[in-house]
């Protein structure tokens, strides 16, 4: 269940695209429209979800800079992006530097960007940029990173819209005898350290909204939870796999036990009457002016 696999990022993007606060967009939106062509800087973009979700909803002309650290990522990103304009009646253009994507009432000049961001965010071109996004990454990112993020906000006077931060708050139903004791080992495992330091994991939202406030900025936020039903399977039993993972790597003394929640979780999700829903929280920080 790795962020950075192409199929766990495929797999999850519906869930995403339904899962982002509408109250937000919607706040989102309205500062957009007090601007011009509007300059986005797109951090850990993957395959370039946010692009996706983002553009058509923004409106007017855009210029977007893609940065992922991983070059088969970005090299995904104007396929799958063709794929979906081919689907949503937009067109999609070759570029010199990436590719230009266009639809009614909006068109975007895309540019992937290779950058290490574990080591901060300095060398990132910012000409023209008025707003920095990201989607899922900020639960993957240490204290001090956060600050880094906050710091070149501040320096840039950059708005942030922070999507699909895991929050800690999950629950299954039917529900289980060791569900709580899975739920606190992942929360642990979530916690544990990634490639930007020790992860903040279900504390990012709250840490990010706190840092952004203390440095003046107006903070707004919004539930960005994941809903699955009987049908969605396949989402199921990825979340699952990563969960067990996670618990057997904190707790090998209880493989036993684990492996066994997995085989009743796997029984409910398998004859369709399993429900699952994983918390998020999205973020949209503005500067004062």
């Amino acid at each position: 269940m790795s962020g950075f696999e192409a199929s766990w990022l495929a797999l999850r993007a519906r869930y995403d695209a339904a899962a982002r606060n509408p109250e937000l967009l919607a706040r989102l939106v309205a500062w957009r429209q007090q601007r011009g062509p509007l300059g986005l800087v797109d951090l850990g973009s993957g395959t370039g979800a946010t692009l996706r979700a983002l553009a058509p909803v923004l409106g007017g002309e855009q210029r977007w800079l893609l940065v992922d650290h991983d070059p088969a990522l970005l090299d995904t990103i104007q396929p799958e992006t063709r794929r979906w304009a081919e689907t949503q009646g937009h067109e999609i253009h070759a570029a010199e530097a990436g590719f230009t994507l266009s639809g009614d009432g909006f068109s975007a000049q895309v540019t992937p960007f290779q950058a290490d961001l574990s080591g901060g965010l300095s060398a990132l071109p910012t000409q023209d940029a008025e707003i920095v996004t990201a989607s899922a990454l900020l639960d993957l990112v240490s204290a001090e990173w956060l600050e880094l993020l906050v710091g070149f906000c501040c320096e840039h006077r950059l708005a942030c819209y922070a999507a699909l931060s895991y929050d800690g708050d999950m629950g299954w139903n039917p529900q289980d005898r060791m569900d709580d004791d899975l739920h606190a080992l992942f929360d642990r495992h979530q916690r544990g350290e990634k490639s930007f330091g020790r992860a903040l994991g279900p504390d990012a939202a709250r840490a990010t909204a706190e840092c952004f406030t203390a440095a003046g900025f107006t903070v707004q936020s919004g539930k960005s939870d994941w809903q699955m039903g009987g049908e969605d399977r396949d989402m199921q039993e990825a979340l699952l796999a990563g969960y067990v993972q996670a618990a057997r790597e904190l707790a090998p003394d209880r493989s036993a036990e684990i492996e066994l929640w997995r085989q009743r979780r796997r029984m409910a999700i398998g004859i369709g009457s399993s429900r699952h829903r994983v918390g998020h929280i999205d973020i949209l920080a503005i500067p004062k002016s």
